[in-house]
């Protein structure tokens, strides 16, 4: 179980990697659905045996974050008729310098956060860490409104891998709630988002200023 679940979250991490070097946003879309679809099969792994709240967890997991929000995500790009985010505030491939070197640094010093024997002989924190950052990176650098919000979904992303761990202590009604709220945010997210074109002829955040006049 403990190689299978290393080799999910390497995954991810390569994932990480692609979503901060691609200009096309329905790609990154694409990427983020997958990366969920995977951590979606985490709670599985994580344990010795299957338990009831883990099943539940990876099911909603699948279901929200691999098909309904990047499915809700498709709907607003088409809506909004964009294709790229044309100029980021770091380049794409300083970005994926920038999410390798975060990455490379989390798991050199992952093994000395004293962790607990069994999250420190997997990577599920420095996974978890490293998926957050590259999530900031995401919000921070990227300008197109959607682009922010698949770095708030790759941020969130980081923060269920970590959840993982706490899955049998964290009640399962809270971990229900948790998904619920992200899908209600990005659902709420993507309909301002529409908003904003139709007022701005535009998804470049940047736009926005102009309401200080």
């Amino acid at each position: 179980m403990i190689e299978l679940l290393n080799a999910l979250l390497v995954i991810v991490l390569v994932l990480n990697l692609f979503a901060l070097g691609n200009s096309r946003i329905l790609s990154v879309i694409r990427i983020v659905a997958v990366q969920g679809a995977l951590l979606g099969v985490i709670p599985l792994l994580v344990h010795e045996r299957i338990t009831t709240p883990a099943l539940i967890a990876a099911v909603a997991a699948i279901g929200l974050k691999g098909i309904a929000i990047p499915a809700i995500m498709i709907r607003s790009l088409r809506a909004a008729e964009i294709k790229r985010e044309v100029e980021p505030l770091v380049g794409l491939l300083p970005s994926i310098i920038l999410g390798a070197l975060a990455t490379a640094v989390v798991l050199l010093f992952s093994r000395k956060l004293g962790a607990a024997s069994e999250a420190a002989s997997n990577m599920i924190i420095p996974a978890s860490i490293s998926t957050v950052l590259v999530g900031f990176i995401l919000l921070i650098t990227r300008f197109k409104a959607l682009s922010q919000v698949l770095g708030y979904l790759v941020l969130e992303n980081g923060i269920f891998i970590f959840g993982m761990l706490l899955i049998e202590a964290i009640p399962l009604v809270v971990e229900m709630g948790l998904l619920l709220d992200l899908f209600v945010g990005i659902f709420v997210i993507s309909i301002i988002t529409n908003h904003i074109n139709q007022a701005f002829s535009s998804m470049d955040t940047r736009e926005l200023v102009s309401l200080k006049e």
